[in-house]
């Protein structure tokens, strides 16, 4: 039997693990080396908590903190902003930079005590078996995903979009991975038509997948929606029947009250990433407030939950939100998780699934998921961290220079059918 057991903690709690799941959490003594030969892990000053949830990111920016350059001219909106960074860089990525992209963020995000990724992949010039490079350095490295490819008609039209979604339907039905499950992937509303957005209902509903898609991050979306006749992104996707319960909306800025309600009674998680939307200078979502399906996300970020909810403090200070959104936020990355894993995540305990952290001082000592140490005494056990940053620094001086290269497209240039086919 495999079990491991940390604690006592400076709570005097103990957690004991075995295949995975908690089997005892609280003031008990861990079994002794002679039932069950477990492997028992000091944390006498530090405090075993849960370990962090980010539930919207895009593991192939893993390599932008290393020299990503910057636009000839700066964006003036955010549309440019993907136009003349985001886009060009999805387009200029290979197998090697978004394995070393990869590793450099999962690695990052188990040492900062992140146990669980949402991600959201586009990669337009390698979409078949991307999902396999991420999904292998997730099971290696021992951080549980949920993945997707981000479908859109954004180069190369409607096949572009299939090919993004068949991507999807490969790796939901083939994916062997424990920690590893598959979802459904949009890029936004705005950059695919009605027919690709079917299609995604579609394969929702034949895999049981939810769908992960970017909802009125910006007002350029919710334009887009009324120009195509409908009220907005978020009702677009509801009458044409692609989300699914448990589907994630990624950002949500610019929904109303009353689109954040239609979401709640659908059972949809929508997702907020503070520094990206304040990087992006996209707005503050109050609207959210309407809502108890909210999780946390960085949106490229580094998966460092802190840095991103002392963000979300701050941002919602500034922006006059009369709750404190940060404890409900990190719930909701649990409850989301839970969802879709089939187990619970938080608060610890027996059943529960054995991903936890111990900090002491603020600092992550251990962590463990799926009953397995990632992390001891600071030190990432399931991966040479100098080797993957030493990787990291080689391709990443490769993707800028494919990257520069790359042309601006513009979005105008973009055919897609802009009437509603309904």
């Amino acid at each position: 039997m495999t079990t491991l057991a940390l604690g006592p903690d400076s709570n005097g709690s103990v957690l004991v693990a075995e295949h995975g799941v908690i089997v005892r959490f609280g003031p008990v003594a861990p079994p002794t080396a002679a039932t069950a030969r477990p492997l028992t892990i000091d944390c006498s000053n530090g405090v075993i908590e849960p370990g962090a949830v980010n539930a919207h990111t895009h593991l192939y920016s893993g390599l932008a903190p290393l020299g990503m350059p910057l636009p000839e001219e700066e964006p003036r909106n955010f549309m440019e902003i993907l136009e003349k960074v985001w886009w060009r860089l999805d387009r200029a990525i290979d197998a090697s930079s978004l394995r070393a992209a990869a590793r450099l963020h999962i690695a990052e995000a188990l040492l900062a005590g992140t146990t669980v990724l949402v991600d959201h992949h586009e990669s337009p010039e390698l979409i078949e078996r991307s999902l396999d490079i991420i999904g292998d350095a997730c099971e290696e490295l021992g951080i549980r995903a949920l993945l997707c490819y981000g479908a859109t008609e954004r180069n190369d039209g409607l096949p572009e979009a299939r090919s993004g979604l068949a991507e999807c339907r490969r790796f939901i039905v083939t994916n062997r991975r424990p920690l590893v499950r598959g979802l459904v992937g949009l890029h936004a509303s705005f950059t695919v038509s009605d027919e690709t957005i079917r299609e995604a209902g579609e394969l929702c509903r034949a895999t049981g997948a939810p769908l992960h898609v970017h909802v009125a991050e910006d007002v350029a979306d919710v334009e887009d929606a009324r120009r195509r006749g409908y009220a907005g992104p978020l009702e677009r996707l509801h009458e044409l029947r692609a989300v699914e319960p448990r589907s994630i909306l990624a950002h949500g800025v610019h929904l109303g009250e009353e689109q954040v309600e239609l979401a709640e009674r659908l059972r949809l998680w929508i997702v907020q990433n503070p520094r990206s939307n304040r990087g992006n200078r996209v707005g503050y979502p109050l609207a959210l407030r309407a809502s108890s399906r909210v999780a946390l996300g960085t949106d490229g970020y580094p998966s460092n939950m802190a840095a991103e909810s002392e963000a979300l403090g701050i941002v919602a200070e500034d922006a006059g939100d009369p709750r404190d959104p940060v404890l409900q936020r990190t719930v909701g990355g649990a409850r989301l998780a839970a969802e879709i894993f089939g187990v619970d995540f938080a608060p610890l305990a027996a059943g529960a699934a054995a991903d936890a952290v111990v900090r002491e001082n603020g600092c992550v000592r251990h962590v463990v998921v799926a009953g397995r140490l990632v992390v001891r005494d600071g030190q990432l056990v399931t991966g040479d961290i100098a080797s993957i940053r030493a990787d990291a620094a080689r391709e990443a001086p490769r993707l800028w220079e494919r990257m520069r290269a790359t042309p601006v497209r513009r979005w105008s240039e973009a055919e897609i059918p802009a009437q509603r086919t309904h």
